[in-house]
């Protein structure tokens, strides 16, 4: 069990109800390291690797010593062999108790990612010393099913970098939510050059007028003023824009809910240079709005 230890604030003591009690978990090789060293740096007293038995006795510590540990953060996972058995009927102890309200955060990520960050490290699935990863990543998944459901916040971070993932905790902290923006990445794209591998929602917008045949506008994008007073003009675009907008305005605050962190919505046309770098860039300014969430564009073809 590895220990870091923060220097108590000078400042009088935080008032009771900003106590942060944060337990981290969720599958390997999901970052729950960079989480925990994240909040670290945002001034938590962190452990990792507690022993589940010992949490009530780390939160009672916190709640009778609020100068030195006012922001607790602990990661516990499937390292640790008492886990899985003791940490749910832990936890809904923890969260009666009302003294002190504990937040769970599941980190998690695609099967995909995990076995390439597993190969990157060249370290073995702590549930598969003897298998491959991906026998332990199927393993891991259903034995945290439970625990998952339990969880405050999942946050995925399949496509998140270091810098991205400490970027959502520090806005934790600076909030105080238990629920960070979800990230909404729009991302334009040419059929001709594939499907995004990570779109979780992908629409065609080859059924709209293309620029690509009109004299002036090939050599532009969907970026260029000619390209989207072009489009705008052009019977459907409109209608076609405001459904779509309506789909996703409804279907965002559904993700949300359900606790995805990061969404993917690729939108195609055939070369990816004009009609689907428009609608991507109209969308940005159109979900701006939306509650819960985050949005940016990126065009892999222009």
């Amino acid at each position: 069990m590895t220990t870091a230890r923060r220097k108590a604030p000078t400042e009088p003591p935080p008032a009771r109800e900003t106590l942060r009690f944060v337990i981290l978990t969720g599958l390997s090789g999901s970052g729950k390291t960079q989480a925990i060293r994240a909040l670290e740096d945002l001034g938590y007293f962190c452990i990792d690797n507690l022993p589940t038995q010992l949490i009530p006795t780390m939160s009672k510590l916190s709640s009778h010593d609020e100068a030195a540990l006012s922001k607790v953060a602990i990661v516990v996972d499937v390292r640790e062999g008492g886990f899985l058995k003791e940490f749910p009927r832990v936890y809904r102890q923890l969260k009666a108790r009302g003294k002190l309200k504990p937040t769970l955060i599941f980190l998690e990520a695609t099967d995909s990612t995990l076995v390439r960050r597993f190969s990157e490290t060249r370290r073995p699935h702590p549930l598969a010393a003897d298998r491959s990863v991906s026998e332990g990543i199927t393993e891991e998944r259903q034995k945290l099913d439970a625990i998952r459901s339990m969880a405050d916040m999942i946050l995925d971070t399949s496509n998140m970098t270091v810098h991205e993932l400490r970027e959502r905790f520090m806005q934790m902290s600076r909030d105080g939510r238990t629920r960070a923006e979800m990230v909404v990445n729009l991302v334009s794209f040419g059929y001709k050059n594939g499907v995004p591998l990570d779109a979780d929602l992908v629409f065609d917008v080859r059924c709209l007028p293309n620029p690509h045949f009109v004299e002036g506008l090939r050599s532009l994008t969907g970026r260029d003023a000619p390209v989207v007073n072009y489009m705008r003009k052009a019977p459907g675009t409109l209608e076609f824009m405001d459904r779509l907008k309506g789909f996703l305005e409804f279907a965002l605050p559904q993700y949300v809910r359900e606790g995805k962190s990061y969404l993917t919505v690729a939108i195609g046309c055939t070369g990816g240079r004009h009609r689907s770098v428009m609608i991507a860039e109209a969308l940005r300014q159109s979900l701006a709005n939306v509650k819960g969430v985050k949005t940016r564009v990126k065009h892999r073809d222009s």
